[in-house]
C-alpha cells in the first residue's frame, strides 16, 4: 500500500521500504517513566513515554536528531508494543505518552486496538499531522499534546523545508482542541495541552502563534511555553540559532501570553536550556 498517511504523501510502500519519515514500520528508541514533561502530563510517577524513531517534519534544530533521523532504534510489533504499554502502566505510570507518532498513526491505532490502559493515553505530536492520522487516533487518545511551533511560512521553509507547517498544525489544533479539557486535580485527563517553544530571534513570530491559540483553545486548556531551546541538529550555516534564548527573549513571549489572558501557563527557567535534559537512548 503507497503511503498518504502524513502530510508528504510521499507513496512509498513501507511494508517493503522507508518513506519520507525515514522508516517502514514502528521503531521505538526508548520507553521508560519520563519526569521531564510538564506537570499535568508527568504529575507524580512520570509519563510512561514511548519514543518513536522517525519523522516527517525533521526540524533542523531537533534536539532528538538521532531519533528523527532514525539512525537508532529498535523494531517492534504493535502486539510488542501494546506490551511496552502494559509494562509502563504496571510500573507507576501517570499517562501513557506516545512521542512523535505522527507518521505511524495507523500502527498506534492497531496498537491500542489491542491494548487501551486504564490510564490517560497522551498523543505528544510535532503539529504537522494529517486529518487522517488524527481520525486514526480520535478513538484511543485522551490527550493531545501538539506543538504550534510556527507562524511564518518563512521560518518554517527554513528551519523545517515545510512551508505549509502552519497551515496543517493550525488545522490540526483546531480540531484537537474540540476535545472536552477535563481534570483530575492537577492530573490532565482529557483535552488539549499545546506546547510553542521559543527559538532565538523568533519572538514576534512566537506572538503571532500566541494570536492564534488563544482564539481556539478552550479556557481552561494548558499551554506550555518552552525555554528549552540548545543548539544542537543540523545548524552548521544558521548563525542566528547557535545561541540559546535570552531572558528578555523568552519574557517578551511569557509577558504576552498573560496579557491575552492564558492563566493556565507552564513557563520554563533558562536552566531548562542544558543538554542533560535531552533522554539517553536505549537502541
Amino acid at each position: 500500500m503507497r503511503c498518504t498517511l502524513c502530510p508528504l504523501k510521499c507513496g512509498a510502500d513501507r511494508e517493503i521500504q522507508a518513506g519520507r519519515c525515514g522508516v517502514k514500520g514502528l521503531i521505538v528508541a526508548k520507553y521508560y517513566l519520563h519526569p521531564f514533561e510538564e506537570p499535568p502530563i508527568c504529575h507524580t510517577n512520570g509519563a510512561g513515554a514511548v519514543f518513536f524513531c522517525g519523522c516527517s517534519l525533521r526540524c533542523i534544530f531537533c534536539q532528538n536528531y538521532e531519533v528523527s533521523r532514525a539512525q537508532r532504534g529498535k523494531a517492534v510489533s504493535p502486539h510488542e508494543l501494546a506490551q511496552i504499554i502494559r509494562e509502563l502502566e504496571e510500573a507507576g505510570a501517570d499517562c501513557i505518552d506516545l512521542v512523535t507518532g505522527d507518521h505511524v498513526a495507523d500502527r498506534l491505532a492497531e496498537t491500542l486496538s489491542l491494548y487501551k490502559p486504564n490510564i490517560p493515553v497522551v498523543f505528544n505530536s510535532g503539529g504537522y499531522i494529517s486529518m487522517r492520522a488524527i481520525e486514526l487516533l480520535e478513538p484511543f487518545v485522551d490527550v493531545w499534546m501538539p506543538d504550534c511551533k510556527f507562524f511564518s511560512k518563512e521560518l518554517s521553509k527554513r528551519y523545517t523545508g515545510r512551508e505549509d507547517y502552519f497551515e496543517v498544525a493550525s488545522a490540526a489544533i483546531e480540531r484537537m482542541a474540540k476535545k472536552p479539557v477535563t481534570w483530575d486535580g492537577n492530573r490532565l485527563i482529557s483535552g488539549i495541552l499545546v506546547r510553542h517553544l521559543v527559538l532565538p530571534g523568533c519572538t514576534s513570530d512566537s506572538l503571532k502563534v500566541l494570536d492564534f491559540l488563544k482564539g481556539v483553545l478552550p479556557e481552561d486548556a494548558p499551554l506550555s511555553l518552552m525555554r528549552q531551546y540548545t543548539p544542537m541538529g543540523e545548524i552548521e550555516g544558521f548563525p542566528e540559532l547557535q545561541r540559546r534564548v535570552t531572558s528578555r527573549e523568552y519574557h517578551r513571549v511569557v509577558d504576552y501570553a498573560l496579557s491575552l489572558g492564558f492563566t493556565n501557563l507552564y513557563a520554563q527557567g533558562k536552566e531548562s536550556a542544558e543538554t542533560k535534559f535531552v533522554p539517553r537512548w536505549d537502541y
